[in-house]
């Protein structure tokens, strides 16, 4: 099915309000009204999915269905190289149910320096859905690969943004502001993909 022109209001599917203001910064500039699942009181999926992109489009369904309106839905994480990929698509869950992320940084780097610490390699990983009520999903995916620094450095952006260091910079995501993050991130790099094909079926 060929995409479709995206109008009117857009449910952002997730509860994360760090997420939220992220996606909504997004899709400003589209003229677009947006709610977030957690404002329209929809219930949290569970996320059974084993990729990044399965759990978005899950989460992507369920707030299409449940709103009656077209759905943009983030999946994303840590994958870091040296651990396996972990924590990968468990990566909110290692913050633990106070979504405590001080803690799930402080995990990353402990079992970093069990697995012994050299290879700090990582990447964020990003796959956006946007389903409709009818089940029609398009799913885009991106990435943006850097390195691990600790103790954590910054208050900006949210989850592992203040250990996360991109390629090509000094700083982490936690220490940029969030105009130059929102140009770089996966998240932006999934969504450029997205609105390309958007401007396609326009």
């Amino acid at each position: 099915m060929e995409p479709r022109t995206l109008t009117g209001k857009l449910v952002i599917a997730s509860h994360n309000p760090g997420k939220v203001g992220e996606i909504a910064d997004l899709v400003a500039p589209y003229g677009l009204a947006v709610v977030s699942a957690g404002e329209l009181g929809l219930p949290e999926p569970e996320e059974t999915g084993t990729s990044f992109a399965a759990n978005a489009e899950l989460k992507a369904l369920a707030a299409a269905i449940g709103a009656d309106l077209p759905a943009l839905a983030d999946d994303s994480g840590l994958v870091v190289h040296a651990l396996g990929g972990a924590p990968g698509i468990y990566s909110a869950r290692w913050a633990g149910p106070q979504r405590d992320f001080r803690l799930a940084m402080a995990r990353v780097e402990r079992e970093l320096a069990e697995a012994g610490g050299d290879d700090r390699r990582a990447a964020f990983v990003c796959a956006l859905a946007l389903a409709w009520p009818d089940g029609n999903v398009e799913v885009y995916e991106g990435r943006v690969d850097g390195s691990l620094s600790f103790p954590p450095r910054g208050t900006r952006g949210f989850g592992y943004d203040p250990i996360f260091v991109p390629e090509g910079d000094a700083r982490t995501f936690g220490e940029m502001p969030p105009a130059e993050k929102h140009a770089i991130s996966h998240r932006a790099r999934a969504f450029a993909q997205l609105k390309r094909r958007l401007d396609e079926a326009a």
